[in-house]
């Protein structure tokens, strides 16, 4: 009956709403697993509305599959989790930005997309974190428009090359620094170009933490050719 099929719809939606529930419980329980006393490598992965979903997916998916601990961060301004991406997908993020306090990294690797790498930049916990990731010997990676939009206004490309989206708009910023590649790694540094590079990036970040056998044999599992 009618009736039927709207409770049974009621049933469904409630459900749904408790599974959501157990879905945020396992992100935190994952977030505060990653602190001290994990084996597994911490890796941070900072998005804000307008960042691209293609790169994020690429980041996170392939860093855990090699076996690291991945905490997806919010850095939105109404401190919401939920955050909309550049193509309208929307992700809910494991914590805000701010509630990330002194953290050490062993990798922090921030997609592009805009206006969500614009976002990025404006946050002051990320400029915290970017800099002091930066300073230390830990790598730092940053795709697509974030090398030019987040990683430059900061100094943290000076002396180095990086690549990025190859757009007018960020190309100039980056200046003599801009180099051809698909991915660059300099120093504590990797830059990659877009959305169809990105799974390079976060293996060539697989390897800086796990070495080049697991780089390589991840990719074979993964179908992908990473020169």
């Amino acid at each position: 009956s009618r009736m039927s099929r709207r409770l049974g719809l009621a049933a469904m939606v409630a459900c749904a709403r408790v599974q959501g529930a157990v879905v945020s419980q396992r992100a935190t329980a994952r977030w505060m697993a990653s602190g001290e006393g994990s084996a597994a490598k911490r890796v941070l992965v900072p998005i804000a509305d307008g960042s691209e979903e293609i790169e994020t997916s690429c980041i996170t998916d392939t860093l855990v599959r090699a076996g690291a601990s991945v905490v997806v961060a919010s850095a939105n301004v109404d401190e919401s989790l939920t955050v909309t991406m550049s193509r309208g997908l929307k992700i809910v993020a494991d914590v805000h930005a701010s509630a990330l306090g002194d953290d050490d990294w062993d990798l922090v690797a921030i997609p592009g997309g805009m206006p969500g790498a614009a976002n990025l930049a404006k946050s002051d916990d990320i400029q915290r974190i970017i800099r002091k990731q930066a300073s230390s010997s830990n790598p730092l990676g940053a795709v697509c428009a974030a090398p030019a939009v987040v990683l430059e206004p900061l100094g943290v490309l000076d002396g180095r090359t990086a690549t990025c989206y190859p757009a007018p708009q960020f190309v100039q910023v980056l200046g003599e620094k801009a180099v051809a590649g698909d991915v660059v790694h300099d120093g504590n540094v990797i830059t990659s170009r877009g959305p169809g590079t990105s799974l390079k990036f976060a293996l060539t970040c697989v390897e800086c933490l796990y070495g080049r056998d697991t780089a390589d044999a991840l990719a074979d599992q993964m179908l992908v050719t990473r020169e």
